[in-house]
Parts: C-alpha cells; sequence; structure tokens
C-alpha cells in the first residue's frame, strides 16, 4: 500500500442495521466540527486556555496513536516510510484538514501546509482570533500518530496558523531534542503526567469561585429576607404588584418555548431584567446572553456589531472579527431600543430572523446561528407602522410574543420594597450605615409618580444613602423632584370614598406648603375658614382660623 492509494471509501464502514461505524477498521463515531468547537469554548470558559489547550492535545495524542497502530496492521505497506508519511493524509481523510493536491510536504522535514483546518475555523467562529496557533487537537494528532509510527517522541507545533490570522496552517514535527529549549513551555502540553498540573489549579479555581458565589447569593437572600420577607426575587427582581407578578409569570411560561419576544415599556421599568429571566428559565440557560442597544450606535457599525466583518471590509478592520449573532449562538441576543433601529438594518434583521444566517460585512458567504433574538423598545410600534418608520412584516417576526412591563406607578406596591432593596444596595456599595427610610421619607417616596421608572428610583436612594447624616434616609435627603410631589388620584384594588380621597389629597396639599393653610387653600380653590373646619374635621388643626372668607361655594 502506498499513500496515495488510501481512499475513504476503503476506509470508512457504515452498518446501518446494528448503527456502527468503522474508520480503518476501528469503531468511530461522527462529531458535528460546531459541537467540538462549543466543547472548545465551555473548555475555554470553565479552565481557561491553558487547561483546554492541554486536554484537547493531550486527546489528540491518544488519537493519533491509537490509529499509527490500526493503520500498521490494517494494510501491507510498502516501505515503513509510506506508513509513517501516511500520517498527513489518514488525518484528511478524516475531516480534520484539507490538503491542496500536489502539496509537497513530510512533518519532519519541509514541514505540511493545511489548507483548512476545522479546528481553527471553530476557534475563530466561537472565539475569534487568536495571539496564538490553535490547531490543538491536529498538533496532538499528528504527534501521536508519528511517535507510534517511528518509535521516537515527536511533537508536532504549528509555526503559522489561520486561527492567529495567518493564511494557512503550518504544521512541523521534531524530536525533544530537536526543538531544545525554543518551544518548551508548548511541548508540557503533551504529556499526561502534566494534566493535573493543569487541571487541580483550574479546578481549585472553580471551587472557589462556586463557594464565593454561593456565599454572595446567601449574603443577599438573607439581606432581602431582612428587608422586605415577602417578596419574590427572581434575578433579583421585586415581585409584589399583581400587575408585575403577571408579566413574570408569562415570561416563566414563555421562556419555555424557543420563539421570538417582543417587551415593551417605558424606559427604566426593567425590560433587560426580564429579558434576562426569560433566558435563565430556558433551555439556552448554559449559553451565553448579550444584549446590545440598538439606538446608541450607527447604523455602519451596528451592522458590524450585530452581523461581524472580514477582514479589509473598511478603514481599521485589521482582522475578522465575529458579530453578536454569532458569539451569543446556543444562547440569547437581546435586541433593545428596536424601535431605533434604521429601515435599511431592519430588511438585514428580518432576513436574518426569517434564514437563520447572518452574513459578515465584506463576505459573500453565510454562516448559521443559533440564537433566540428578544427585542425591546420603549416606543409604540403600531404607530411607527402607520408613519412607515418601522417595517410591518419585522413587527410581526418580532411580536410572536409580547410582553409590556408596567410602569413604577402602575405598580405602587412595588415602590417601598424596591427602594429597601435599592438603599440597602447602594449602602453597602458606598459603604455608608443606613439602614432604613424615615416614615415620612416612605410616605413621599409614593406620592411621586416616577416618570423615571425603577432607573430613577435607584438613582434617588443611592442620592439619600450619599447625603444621610443618620442610619436612615429622611425627608430632606430625598431629591427636590420627590420632595415636592403631591398624591395625584389612582385607582389600583379596591375603589375609595371620595371622602376618603379629599381628605389625604388636602393633607397632603397642606404639608406640601409646610402647614401655610392660607396658601393650601389658595391653590386647592376653597376660602382659608373651609379649610379650616376641614382641617379640625380630620383633626388635623394648626393654628387659628383665617379671618372668613367665601370660597367658590359660597359666592
Amino acid at each position: 500500500m502506498r499513500i496515495e492509494d488510501l481512499n475513504v471509501n476503503e476506509l470508512v464502514e457504515f452498518n446501518s442495521e446494528d448503527g456502527l461505524v468503522r474508520f480503518a477498521g476501528q469503531r468511530a463515531i461522527i462529531i458535528d466540527a460546531t459541537a467540538k468547537g462549543n466543547l472548545r469554548k465551555e473548555l475555554i470558559s470553565a479552565f481557561g486556555i491553558a487547561t483546554a489547550r492541554a486536554v484537547l492535545t493531550r486527546f489528540g495524542f491518544v488519537h493519533g496513536w491509537r490509529m499509527a497502530e490500526a493503520m500498521q496492521g490494517l494494510f501491507q505497506w510498502e516501505s515503513s516510510d509510506d506508513w509513517h508519511h501516511a500520517c498527513g493524509r489518514i488525518h484528511m481523510l478524516e475531516g480534520m484538514y484539507r490538503i491542496e493536491p500536489g502539496t509537497p510536504g513530510s512533518l519532519t522535514k519541509q514541514g505540511l501546509t493545511l489548507a483548512g483546518s476545522y479546528e481553527a475555523e471553530q476557534h475563530i467562529a466561537h472565539l475569534g482570533l487568536s495571539d496564538s496557533a490553535v490547531c490543538w487537537t491536529i498538533c496532538g494528532l499528528t504527534s501521536g500518530y508519528l511517535s507510534r509510527a517511528t518509535g521516537k517522541e515527536i511533537y508536532v507545533l504549528e509555526d503559522r496558523c489561520i486561527g492567529k490570522g495567518d493564511s494557512a496552517c503550518h504544521l512541523l514535527g521534531r524530536t525533544l531534542e530537536e526543538w531544545g529549549d525554543k518551544r518548551a513551555e508548548e511541548l508540557l502540553f503533551f504529556r499526561s503526567e502534566n494534566l493535573r498540573d493543569w487541571l487541580e489549579p483550574s479546578l481549585h479555581q472553580i471551587t472557589e469561585n462556586l463557594k464565593e458565589a454561593e456565599k454572595k447569593l446567601r449574603e443577599k437572600r438573607r439581606a432581602l429576607a431582612r428587608i422586605v420577607p415577602e417578596v419574590e426575587d427572581p434575578l433579583g427582581m421585586i415581585v409584589k404588584s399583581e400587575a408585575m407578578r403577571r408579566v413574570v409569570d408569562l415570561a416563566r411560561r414563555v421562556a419555555k418555548v424557543d420563539s421570538t419576544l417582543l417587551i415593551t415599556g417605558e424606559s427604566g421599568t426593567g425590560k433587560e431584567l426580564i429579558a434576562r429571566l426569560i433566558h435563565e428559565e430556558s433551555a439556552r440557560a448554559m449559553g451565553p446572553f448579550l444584549a446590545v442597544n440598538c439606538g446608541a450606535i450607527t447604523e455602519t457599525l451596528l451592522e458590524s456589531e450585530l452581523f461581524g466583518h472580514a477582514r479589509g471590509a473598511f478603514t481599521g478592520a485589521s482582522h475578522d472579527r465575529p458579530g453578536l449573532f454569532e458569539a451569543a449562538n446556543g444562547g440569547t441576543l437581546l435586541l433593545d431600543e428596536i424601535g431605533d433601529v434604521s429601515s435599511g438594518m431592519q430588511v438585514k434583521l428580518l432576513r436574518v430572523l426569517q434564514e437563520r444566517e447572518i452574513r459578515r460585512v465584506g463576505e459573500n458567504k453565510s454562516r448559521p446561528v443559533n440564537v433566540r433574538v428578544i427585542a425591546a423598545t420603549n416606543r409604540e410600534l403600531a404607530e411607527d407602522i402607520k408613519s412607515g418608520r418601522f417595517r410591518k412584516d419585522l413587527y410581526y417576526r418580532l411580536n410572536v410574543v409580547q410582553l409590556h412591563v408596567p410602569p413604577l406607578r402602575h405598580r405602587r406596591e412595588d415602590v417601598l420594597p424596591l427602594a429597601r432593596v435599592l438603599l440597602a444596595e447602594a449602602a453597602a456599595r458606598l459603604n455608608r450605615p443606613v439602614s432604613g427610610l424615615s416614615p415620612r421619607a416612605a410616605d413621599q417616596l409614593l406620592r411621586h409618580t416616577w416618570p423615571g421608572n425603577v432607573r430613577e428610583l435607584e438613582n434617588a436612594m443611592e442620592r439619600s444613602v450619599a447625603l444621610a447624616a443618620g442610619d436612615r434616609t429622611e425627608f430632606e435627603d430625598l431629591p427636590e423632584e420627590i420632595r415636592q410631589a403631591i398624591p395625584t388620584p389612582s385607582v389600583s384594588g379596591t375603589v375609595r370614598a371620595l371622602d376618603e380621597i379629599e381628605k389625604e389629597y388636602i393633607l397632603a396639599v397642606v404639608d406640601f406648603n409646610g402647614g401655610n393653610q392660607t396658601r393650601a387653600a389658595e391653590q386647592l380653590g376653597i376660602g382659608s375658614a373651609t379649610l379650616y373646619r376641614k382641617l379640625k374635621k380630620y383633626g388635623a388643626v394648626r393654628g387659628k382660623p383665617a379671618p372668613h372668607e367665601p370660597d367658590s361655594s359660597e359666592r
């Protein structure tokens, strides 16, 4: 048998009846290249690059060694050199890489140039360009094969790699002595006895990180239990009002299906938090969650940010770069402020949602993506459709399920629990001994309409913590617009009697004017004597009655 006579049709056997696949006479399994790429990404995320490289290199070495044994027994080789040099071709037939026809090369002499490495391709797709060579499994494979075939320790390393921006991958095999000290650190990845050295620090670090995360979670739960024991805490959300409970319940239900979602609501209501809840409760929870504010990026930059770009696509594009759709593969992508996207970008987003594939800026080929898209906006998209500003077809693609997050003024039951949690977080962040709200400050928070929603409340609590002189926030520590707030009529729950509402409002106006009954009467449009009689009836008389002045009802 000669190297050029190797034929993949003769090496691969499929038995459809018992489900067995054999390669070179040995049982084999078919693994999707993208799945291997995802495994690489998860290994790096969990253990770091050094540990991931050690595991994949050693796996490749053992695989290559076993393949050399199988190839020795399967064929009658014309010479031992043919068996040795079959290394490059046999792994090409396995789908590891591509070698152009007629390409000369011996791994242990001038080296072998690979035109297309699956490993480099997957590394770029999942992690982007690297600062060093990335064909770790392939180097391990070829090293194991050559070491078994030659009876000497041969280690294959790359001096060029597509994964770090080179035009091709180039492998070179040398003995330990021939490599010398020049690349001694890289040779450590091949030794089985070094695996523990790589793994133990990583596992120790992961264990410590988990312990620290659990400790922080326990502390947060204890803090929340002290502040508002009756409040649920999914991902730190405060859910006490009936309106917000309905939103969270619906979010958890739709998380179980992989539909596209549109989250609407005013700015600062917590739309991103709802999107995170959906991600964490879904089957994609182990994948990434990425968010981008579409309204904060120009159209040109947004296209590159979402879809990525090829090297040379525009000025400054010095290397290939995957976009957020690729980075979020297997997870969730939140397109915040989708209503601010230009008409041209709307067309491109519609295509991605329909075809489930993207095309990088400057490239002609399409790349499949597996991403759940959640869009969010504070605009009325139905009105934008009527005015021609937003595409109807994109709206229907996004609006498979819609969640509307109510503003804080419609969730009055959430105001104080939210305020107390945000106050506690601000106190911890600023290292201030502030632990609560005074009764008057708490009452004033309920009077405010919160046009900035939760974001405004968070800023107000941070300001009050910074200014507090004691261990609690006082009325004077609140922002001026909150101190000036008076209650506005609203209907929630049971309907209240008109006399009760009138009493509450009159007392609030008098309090707002610092007890000045004359000024309060003018603002209410009643006479001072009428106001005095009402205050006396409420048991809240302050000072002597003013001279009788007929009010509008007496004229």
